[in-house]
């Protein structure tokens, strides 16, 4: 079993007890574990998480982020606002959602700009694979949408690649406007007048 770390009993961050086991969602969001749970793999800087808080108390949201840097900044942003509904866990996504998820927990995953480990030697890195969309499937309930965003041509190639013969998957029309917050990353590329790439899965 990995350590528990001790942290202030008033921080937004969870510590499971055990990470081997899935995780007690009534421990994770007390009081309101019977609300639509959406998960930010790779939270980033913690803006987007921030925002979908902030606009939709009737949810939870779980930020997950390995960096430690980044977790105690989405701590803090979370912090200042003081909501039930959303907290953040330090671990690595794929580990995350593969043994810490009980199956049919998850209404919506977001996976905006993942690391798209742009050598050819270093592709099998790249969180979109098979094996992943099969434990994403298994974590999601019936009709649950995996969002997935991009600003990599070459990467967005490679999920479509690897999600349009997944048979647990529908791709479906997407274009979120403005309703859909958008990361520090999204606003850097677009100042640059970079293209988004965007795919949304529900499940079947």
């Amino acid at each position: 079993m990995q350590s528990v770390f001790l942290v202030p009993p008033d921080s937004l961050e969870y510590v499971p007890e055990n990470y081997c086991v899935p995780l007690d969602l009534a421990a994770v969001f007390p009081g309101r574990s019977d609300l639509p749970l959406e998960i930010d793999l790779g939270a980033g800087d913690g803006d987007f998480i921030l925002e979908m808080v902030k606009r939709h108390p009737e949810r939870n949201f779980l930020a997950v982020e390995r960096l430690l840097g980044r977790l105690t900044k989405i701590c803090r942003k979370l912090a200042r606002i003081a909501a039930p509904n959303g907290r953040a866990l330090r671990i690595e996504s794929h580990y995350f959602v593969r043994y810490l998820l009980p199956p049919g927990s998850v209404t919506v995953f977001h996976i905006m700009h993942p690391d798209p480990w742009p050598k050819r030697r270093h592709h099998g890195n790249r969180l979109i694979q098979t094996e992943f969309l099969d434990v994403v499937h298994r974590a999601l309930v019936p009709g649950g949408e995996l969002r997935l965003t991009t600003d990599n041509e070459d990467y967005f190639k490679h999920m479509r690649a690897v999600f349009e013969p997944h048979p647990g998957f529908v791709e479906e029309p997407w274009d979120p406007g403005e309703e859909y917050p958008q990361t520090d990353f999204e606003r850097q590329y677009r100042a640059k007048g970079q293209p988004i790439f965007r795919a949304l899965l529900r499940r079947g």
